[in-house]
């Protein structure tokens, strides 16, 4: 009975001591946000940073972050600091902003590129070392590494599940998975939408354009064919391709497809699978390409980044080109540009060329957003208004 009554002596301490902690990290989080709020002088910063105030705290009524609260400052040496005292750069507040949001919405360039390149050097960081296989057994993602089991965040779950097409209230056609919600209701998202063909007109205006093999017949690539807009655009171009190669892997797409009598025209190939099974075969049979495009859906920026990799192995010759839907972190400003730089840099790395005119942006913003996503989840928000796509090309290949 003894041993009892000291084994629930010895938890109840336990427990006090866990609280106690708790609340002397709380104290010391929320003290250090206020008096970088309340701009004390920087030996005070520095002595609560030094005696172990959580940089990862936010407070509980608006969410705000030492690092949101320098940026509010627009202080670039606090914010250097505690970047470098390991602060997380994509914390959002309960307005969904990032401290790298605050700094833009202050125009104040300098802090807010000190925010977003942290970002890029930790995800670069991260994507290093999840190729490595080192992340196994840590607890450290990837940002945009899928983290549900839905048809949103993971590929198996996405191919078992019915996609429906059809044409929502507002009249644009979309091709839509339903999943369910956390509190158990069932939500509409959007697999591929209407409202993205500006996107897709733009991206291969400049994919072909001027591409010595136009008026011959180019050799296209796409992966995913979604609603089947930039194949529709690519079939439309002044001379059809001369071979036009699609990989699809979801049964409700392909049927779709069929529907359409996409299987039947000249120089299509619908190749049944996904890409990481049909890019083997294709590379084994030596196949090149002058044009490559891929629109995955539910795969997180890992499977982008491995994509990557294989384009030297597809694309023809420096005439070559390469683009993709870019839409990695487009629900956040701050998070959507480190992305596109993330991007940029591992593209670069497998030897792709991306000068900065090969950037271009497509305004989405016309003043009638809820009419773009009618009743389903949105993937893209207000506050990223521009899409940025990239043209890269094959460096130094003949």
């Amino acid at each position: 009975m003894d041993s009892d009554n000291e084994t629930i002596s010895l938890h109840s301490d336990t427990g006090s001591a866990q609280d106690s902690e708790i609340e002397a990290l709380t104290l010391l989080g929320g003290t250090l946000i206020q008096r970088i709020l309340d701009r004390r002088p920087y030996h005070e910063i520095e002595a609560l940073i030094d005696s172990g105030a959580p940089l990862w705290y936010q407070d509980e009524e608006e969410g705000t972050s030492a690092l949101h609260a320098a940026a509010y400052t627009e202080n670039e040496h606090w914010i250097r600091a505690l970047i470098e005292n390991g602060a997380t750069w994509n914390l959002v507040d309960k307005l969904g902003n990032t401290a790298g949001d605050i700094a833009l919405s202050f125009n104040n360039a300098a802090c807010y590129e000190l925010i977003r390149d942290a970002g890029i050097r930790s995800e670069l960081l991260l994507a290093h070392l999840s190729s490595n296989s080192s992340l196994e057994s840590s607890g450290s993602t990837l940002l945009l590494k899928a983290a549900d089991s839905s048809a949103t965040g993971s590929t198996s779950a996405f191919l078992a599940s019915p996609l429906e097409f059809k044409t929502d209230e507002h009249g644009q056609e979309i091709c839509i998975v339903t999943v369910e919600k956390e509190d158990g209701g069932m939500e509409e998202v959007g697999v591929m939408m209407g409202w993205e063909t500006p996107i897709m007109h733009e991206t291969v205006e400049r994919l072909c354009r001027d591409h010595p093999k136009l008026d011959s017949g180019l050799c296209i690539l796409n992966v995913g064919f979604g609603l089947g807009i930039i194949d529709d655009l690519f079939q439309s171009l002044p001379t059809q391709p001369a071979q036009h190669v699609i990989i699809e892997p979801h049964p409700s797409v392909i049927a779709h497809m069929k529907a359409k009598g996409w299987v039947a025209k000249p120089g299509v190939r619908v190749l049944e699978g996904t890409w990481q099974d049909k890019l083997e075969e294709i590379i084994s049979a030596g196949e090149k390409f002058d044009v490559v495009y891929t629109d995955t859906f539910s795969e997180d920026y890992a499977e982008l980044h491995k994509f990557f990799k294989a384009l030297p192995s597809l694309l023809a010759d420096k005439h070559s080109r390469f683009s993709f839907f870019n839409g990695l972190g487009a629900t956040n400003p701050t998070i959507y540009d480190t992305y596109t730089h993330v991007s940029s840099l591992h593209l670069s790395q497998v030897g792709l060329s991306i000068p900065d005119e090969a950037w271009y942006d497509v305004d989405l913003y016309d003043g009638h957003d809820q009419e773009k996503w009618g009743k389903t989840r949105k993937y893209w928000s207000e506050k990223v208004r521009f899409y940025r796509g990239c043209i890269a090309r094959l460096a130094g290949k003949p």
